[in-house]
C-alpha cells in the first residue's frame, strides 16, 4: 500500500474506474485466498511464499528497468524497514487472524487503514495535520471497528463461542502497521513506484526467511492441496503482484487520491467471496460496523461532501 496531484473524482474515465473496481475485487480476493491457504500452509510460510513469488514476478516485469539495483544498493535499510512494516508484519498479523476469522471479517477490519494512517500521520508530519472533518471521520471509523470488536472483547464473561478475541485484533495492528508503512513511504516518492514495489517485497522476503525456517521448517510440511497451491499464486501473482502494477497504473492516470477510493471495494469484494465460496456469513451487527467503517472513510475522503455543498 504504497504511493502526484490527481483530478478530481468526476475527472476519471469510465476505463479508469473499471481498472479501481478491478483492483478492489483483487485485493479483496487476497483475504479469500489467504484463507483458503492458511488451513494448510502456517502463516509465516505463506507470508513467505506471498512476498518471495510476486518480487520474483516483478523483478522479471521491470527486467533492469528504471535504475532498480543501483537503488536497491543506496537505499537497501529504508527498503528493510518499508518491507518489514508493510509487508512481513501486517502480512503475518492478518494470515494469523484467519486461522480463525472469515476472510470478510478481517478485510473490514483492515479496511481501518486510511484511520490509522490520518492519525499517525498526525502525529509524525508536519503537513498532514487533523482537521475537524478528519476527525469525524477517524471517529466514526473507529467506533465501526469497535461494533465488530465489542461482542468478542466480552467473550470471556458472556460465554460466546465466536472467534477468539486476539484473532480479531490482529488485522486492526496490521492496519496500524499499514499506517505507519504510508507515512514513511513518503521517503520513496522520487523513486519509479515498480521499483519501490519489487524492493519492498525483496527485503520483506529476506526478513521473512530466517522466520519461517524458524517456526515452520517448511521442509518438513506435508504437501498442501491444488486448491492450496492455486490460492498462493493467485495471491503471490494476481494480489500482490499485478496488484501493485495496476495500483501504480491508476496512481498514474487518477492521482493518489482517487487511487485511494479503492479500500471502500476491498470488504464488499472480500465479503461475497467469503460467503460465495467458503459459506462464511455476514451478521447484522457485523453490517452495522462496515457501514460504519466505511461511512468514516467516505468522510474522510471528503469530497462527497465537498460535491453536495458545491451544488
Amino acid at each position: 500500500m504504497e504511493q502526484r496531484a490527481a483530478p478530481a473524482a468526476t475527472g476519471m474515465s469510465i476505463q479508469t474506474w473499471g481498472l479501481l473496481a478491478l483492483l478492489g475485487m483483487i485485493w479483496g480476493g487476497s483475504f479469500f485466498f489467504a484463507r483458503v491457504a492458511v488451513a494448510y500452509i502456517p502463516p509465516a510460510t505463506l507470508v513467505l511464499l506471498r512476498v518471495g513469488i510476486a518480487a520474483l514476478a516483478l523483478h522479471i516485469y521491470i527486467a533492469g528497468r528504471f535504475g532498480i539495483y543501483p537503488t536497491l544498493r543506496a537505499r537497501w535499510r529504508e527498503f528493510l524497514l518499508l518491507g518489514l512494516i508493510n509487508n512481513a508484519v501486517p502480512h503475518m498479523l492478518i494470515f494469523l487472524g484467519q486461522t480463525q476469522i472469515g476472510a470478510g471479517l478481517a478485510a473490514i477490519l483492515n479496511a481501518t487503514t486510511p484511520i490509522f494512517t490520518v492519525l499517525i500521520a498526525n502525529k509524525m508530519t508536519e503537513d498532514e495535520k487533523l482537521s475537524s472533518q478528519k476527525i469525524a471521520g477517524c471517529l466514526i471509523g473507529l467506533v465501526g471497528t469497535a461494533v465488530l470488536i465489542g461482542p468478542r472483547a466480552l467473550a470471556p464473561f458472556t460465554g460466546d463461542s465466536g472467534p477468539p478475541l486476539w484473532a480479531v485484533l490482529l488485522p486492526v495492528f496490521a492496519a496500524v502497521s499499514y499506517g505507519l508503512a504510508a507515512t514513511y513511504g513518503k521517503r520513496f516518492r522520487g523513486v519509479a513506484p515498480p521499483v519501490t514495489a519489487a524492493g519492498q517485497l525483496t527485503a520483506s522476503t529476506l526478513l521473512m526467511l530466517p522466520v519461517s525456517f524458524a517456526l515452520d521448517t517448511p521442509w518438513q510440511l506435508s504437501l498442501p492441496p491444488l486448491t492450496a497451491i492455486l490460492a498462493v499464486l493467485a495471491l503471490a501473482l494476481i494480489s500482490t503482484a499485478y496488484g501493485y502494477i495496476l495500483f501504480f497504473r491508476i496512481m498514474a492516470a487518477a492521482g493518489a487520491t482517487n487511487t485511494s477510493l479503492v479500500t471502500l471495494l476491498v470488504p464488499p469484494s472480500a465479503i461475497l467471496a467469503g460467503m460465495l465460496f467458503l459459506g462464511e456469513e455476514l451478521t447484522a451487527l457485523g453490517m452495522l460496523g462496515m457501514a460504519l467503517v466505511l461511512f468514516g472513510l467516505v468522510v474522510l475522503d471528503g469530497r462527497v461532501f465537498a460535491r453536495f455543498r458545491r451544488a
